[in-house]
């Protein structure tokens, strides 16, 4: 779930020294000299060059026993390469992994069990959309460690013109009405292709519904219920505002690139998509702005799904003491405040979100992030998505079709897709 979500985040480049090979101390047993060597695992582009030589020095110096070595892993087959590593006997000590990811992992019993460090950690202020999908059977594995979510990015200039204000754009029904008033002559009001299904989720969320439920044991599709179906209904409203592609998602043709080319009012994506919008045409500097998707009430943001990473530690890793210490210093509030600001990311707890005030979009990030949800969290999730009925289903509606027959088919295949993956 991390791929997409962050495209457009402008970062260094890791350096080679920072991305030392893990397992490759001169001491068999990691350590030397009386201190403990922590081997790391983190993601391509999760956080610059300057902000990780920043935390592991601080870190170094706070715990001189402790040296740690960090080895940057690709994304792409980086679900494979874990679950490898977990199943070894030299596994790494910690390991950022995506926060939907975390089940599948735990599943296989090569995660530890750190339900015990909850409190300590302040588990009670966590984005539940970083803390739920971070605990498996009631476990908690996965400690949160940053967040990102949807927005909606919009041309100032067009909004001036049409003499709309964002401000005044506090729930879904203003949202459709200033959305009117956006779209005409040359310009869209919206672009939002027919197949974002992460967007269908929020406003399914927002009606009391979900993707799927489980049941005895048993998965169940549940785009077929009446909260599912007006979800869906709203998307279609919405949809119609504007001219984007009813057969494809925000990826065919790239969202960014379509706003970036002509006069499209408004787009929903994460913040790091305006940097896109701009590199593709300069002459939008300075005219683009960031809201929070709008909920169904004023005073309650859009429900939205929370993308971002946990950090977990292999039951294979026989330093599993200085882990927690490393785990606990990262996911702790001071390096958080500091990680938020050198990355426009939404801290992981809701009681650090005024550490990005002053950054536009990730500010409008963090007050919809208090709204964030994950799917369902269980490792058959990954074959629906494998598949993606829920892009059919949307396809099928926004061209014609009627969602409460539409439906059913969608939530029989998604059923089917959750319980033979799991």
């Amino acid at each position: 779930m991390k791929l997409r979500l962050f495209a457009g985040v402008s970062v260094l480049v890791m350096t080679a020294g920072l991305s030392a090979c893990s397992s490759s101390s001169d001491d068999s047993d990691g350590s030397s000299g009386g201190s403990t060597t922590i081997d790391v695992w983190l993601m391509r582009d999760s956080v610059s060059a300057e902000f990780q030589k920043d935390f592991v020095k601080g870190f170094e110096a706070a715990h001189p026993d402790i040296e740690v070595k960090v080895q940057i892993q690709e994304w792409d087959g980086v679900g494979e390469k874990v679950t490898a590593a977990l199943a070894s006997s030299d596994a790494p000590d910690v390991i950022e992994t995506g926060n939907t990811q975390v089940a599948q992992f735990a599943q296989s019993g090569g995660l530890l069990d750190l339900s015990d460090k909850v409190d300590e950690l302040g588990g009670k202020d966590w984005l539940k959309g970083l803390a739920e999908p971070g605990a498996f059977e009631g476990k908690q594995y996965g400690i949160p460690y940053y967040a990102a979510n949807r927005v909606v990015i919009y041309r100032t200039d067009l909004f001036k013109e049409a003499g709309v204000d964002p401000a005044a754009i506090k729930t879904r029904d203003q949202w459709i009405a200033a959305t009117k008033k956006l779209n005409s002559g040359d310009t869209q009001g919206i672009y939002l292709p027919g197949q974002m299904w992460y967007a269908l989720a929020g406003f399914v969320w927002d009606e009391g519904g979900d993707l799927a439920t489980e049941s005895g044991g048993k998965w169940q599709g549940n785009l077929d219920t009446p909260e599912a179906i007006r979800g869906m209904e709203f998307y279609e409203k919405l949809q119609a505002l504007g001219k984007g592609p009813k057969d494809s998602d925000e990826d065919s043709p790239p969202q960014a690139d379509v706003m970036a080319k002509g006069k499209v009012a408004q787009v929903i994506s994460t913040p790091g998509g305006a940097n896109v919008v701009i590199e593709n045409n300069p002459e939008l500097k300075g005219k683009l702005g960031f809201f929070p998707i709008p909920g169904k009430t004023t005073g309650t943001p859009g429900a939205v799904f929370t993308g971002g990473s946990d950090l977990v530690i292999p039951t294979a890793s026989a330093k599993q003491d200085a882990a927690y210490t490393f785990i606990k210093e990262l996911t702790g509030d001071a390096w958080q405040k500091k990680l938020a600001v050198a990355m426009s990311y939404v801290p992981n707890k809701t009681t650090l979100a005024d550490a990005v005030a002053s950054d536009p979009g990730a500010s409008a990030m963090a007050v919809g992030a208090a709204e964030g949800h994950a799917t369902p969290n269980t490792p058959g999730w990954a074959a629906v998505e494998a598949k993606n009925p829920i892009k059919d289903y949307m396809t099928a509606v926004l061209t014609g079709g009627d969602p409460e027959k539409e439906a059913p088919t969608a939530s029989e295949a998604i059923t089917t897709a959750m319980n033979s993956g799991s």
